[in-house]
């Protein structure tokens, strides 16, 4: 008899898995027995970690919108089923910069790409009826998503915005159970602590706080995955409800104001299948 957290036979999907939480993350998943899937932006790193899981690599860059379609396409066709979508994939960038795609970059790496992503692997996770789970992270509560203003062209304060994209993943979330809940799919977000990784190598201020002076008490990456992979082995309904955010594997508690707006929820998503109109692979 299996032991409940055994992912034998189950296919994951791990973006932001060449270092840190997703890296920790695969491993931990393999050793359950999952067949993993590690994307990355590195192909270097990403190699590495995809030979000490037994698989081979893909790359996406996910401040291009062409590079999450052919990242969507590889695994399409490495995969014949997808049990678990991971969305770990993430940044802080200390200034505003517009993507080639038009896009304030933050926006895009930490929410547009993933719901990119997740749309166009749609299919093949109904097929399995899937779980997603999507990183988030506690500094939702500094966000504040504007409708009109996605691209925080009107200001841009680096901890807001990222704060912001962190909120929107927790909307994503909550709309992806309602609209695919009937499908047998599930979601929830996940708020990993913070974690001793190479998050925020682009910005020297960032990169002291999680690389330097703080290191010794930031939580491991293996620490930080392991919400990720509860909520990857455990039984959604059970051990966890449909579109929540979770923290420690409890629902998490520090929450925006905006993050339980159903309203706001369901225009983020139609604002940004507007934004990405054509969903072909």
């Amino acid at each position: 008899m299996k032991a409940s957290n055994d992912m034998t036979g189950k296919t994951v999907v791990i973006t932001g898995a060449s270092d840190g939480i997703g890296a920790a993350a695969a491993k931990l998943l393999h050793a359950r027995g999952a067949n993993v899937i590690v994307v990355g932006r590195s192909l270097e790193k990403t190699t590495a970690v995809a030979k000490a899981v037994g698989t081979k690599p893909i790359t996406a860059d996910f401040t291009d919108l062409a590079s999450v379609r052919n990242a969507a396409k590889a695994i399409l066709k490495t995969c014949p089923q997808i049990d678990v979508l991971i969305n770990n994939a993430g940044g802080l960038w200390p200034e505003r910069i517009v993507t080639d795609d038009g896009h304030e970059q933050t926006f895009q790496v930490n929410y547009l790409a993933p719901f990119l992503l997740t749309n166009l692997l749609h299919d093949r996770l109904a097929a399995s009826k899937g779980r997603i789970i999507n990183t988030s992270s506690r500094a939702n509560t500094a966000g504040q998503v504007d409708l009109d203003d996605l691209d925080s062209a009107k200001s841009y304060r680096a901890f807001n915005v990222y704060g912001t994209t962190k909120l929107e993943n927790i909307l994503f979330t909550q709309e992806l159970s309602r609209r695919w809940g009937s499908e047998g799919i599930t979601a929830a977000s996940v708020h990993p602590g913070v974690v001793a990784t190479q998050f925020g190598r682009d910005s020297k201020l960032t990169s002291l706080f999680y690389q330097g002076l703080a290191r010794h008490v930031l939580r491991s990456p293996e620490k930080g995955a392991d919400t990720i992979v509860w909520l990857a082995s455990t039984t959604p309904g059970k051990d966890w409800q449909n579109g929540g955010y979770y923290a420690d594997r409890k629902p998490g508690k520090q929450l925006n104001p905006q993050a339980n707006d159903a309203d706001l929820a369901s225009a983020l998503w139609d604002r940004s299948l507007a934004l990405l109109p054509v969903f072909h692979t």
